[in-house]
């Protein structure tokens, strides 16, 4: 790698007192959450929400079902792009880290890191740069290299020394199914994830996650609606705990019914075919006020931020290291 290209880690508490940073890229999840005059009460009912979802998967030697609690803390990641200077960090991605709380043995348990996974170089590449390579074309279609430098970005970032000295485990990203794909109900029933299915055909967020170095499975979890995708390296079955896989469920599937409650807060289960729909009717609201319309705003927003500040200024030096670099 680069000897100029270091990354740095940054980390706050996402707790009922949570205000996001200027500077932060989950203003289009977590942020919006956290203003307003229903700020508090939006965050105090989501983190209830991952507890009481966390206890009822956990339910062994939990009978009162409060045993646990979950504990979340954002990491900020800034890739310096010149060691001599702080004046090239640039915020490169946002996850999550969870820690699970044992009330009955008083241990703070490591939990998985990533979870929500926040982007600008892929907000650039979804909301500006797709849009202006398809402004001509009859069909939709993605170039060649699409994907390929922030998945080297990623892969670099997830194999590093600052990554490795922090966190224990690889990463796992688990976000909402594809709208736009359909998916199968398989025999493979695991104790915690659930269900498994399988999509008819890869989705265009599933070839991106390849160039970052990972596979895809989808799960159905227990007592969920509907399966959710699951992005992680090496074994997801064997490389990480019950109660690991437990946090990272009840908070993303706890997101995704605040974001998406016509799929995961829907009044009925995923048969055995299934397609997510946002235009499915028969579903409840949370109690937790949240501007999806914002959201899709400030991806294009944030987008255009990268392409300024990221991309244009240090084209020739990323091009030039991406191709010293395999993918």
């Amino acid at each position: 790698m680069n000897e100029e290209f270091t990354f740095s880690l940054k980390s706050i508490c996402f707790d009922e007192n949570y205000h996001p940073s200027d500077s932060t890229r989950i203003t289009t999840n977590f942020a919006n959450l956290a203003r307003g005059t229903s700020r508090q009460q939006n965050l105090r009912n989501t983190l209830r929400m991952i507890d009481h979802r966390f206890n009822d998967l956990a339910h062994w030697d939990n009978p009162t079902g409060d045993r646990y609690s979950v504990e979340l803390e954002i990491v900020s990641v800034e890739m310096n792009m010149d060691a001599e200077s702080s004046h090239g960090a640039f915020p490169l991605i946002e996850i999550l880290k969870t820690y699970i709380i044992d009330k009955k043995t008083n241990r703070r348990i490591d939990g998985i890191v990533g979870n929500n996974f926040s982007s600008y170089v892929r907000d650039y590449d979804f909301s500006v740069l797709l849009p202006g390579y398809n402004a001509d074309r009859a069909e939709f279609s993605t170039p060649d290299d699409f994907g390929d430098l922030h998945g080297k970005l990623f892969k670099q970032f997830a194999n590093s020394r600052t990554y490795k000295e922090r966190f224990h485990k690889p990463p796992v990203i688990c976000i909402s199914a594809s709208t736009s794909k359909t998916y199968r109900r398989t025999g493979n029933q695991h104790p915690i994830l659930g269900a498994e299915y399988q999509q008819n055909e890869l989705s265009s967020t599933d070839q991106y996650f390849a160039k970052m170095g990972m596979q895809v499975r989808f799960f159905m979890p227990p007592n969920g609606v509907a399966p959710l995708a699951f992005y992680f390296h090496g074994d997801l079955l064997n490389d990480y705990t019950n109660l690991e896989l437990i946090g990272t469920i009840s908070t993303m599937e706890t997101f995704q019914k605040i974001y998406r409650p016509e799929i995961y807060n829907a009044n009925s289960a995923a048969g055995i075919f299934y397609q997510p729909s946002l235009k499915n009717q028969d579903y409840s609201l949370t109690q937790i006020v949240y501007d999806r319309e914002e959201r899709s705003q400030l991806a294009v927003k944030q987008g255009k931020f990268a392409e300024e500040h990221f991309i244009k200024p240090y084209k020739n030096v990323l091009e030039q290291w991406a191709a010293s670099c395999a993918l």
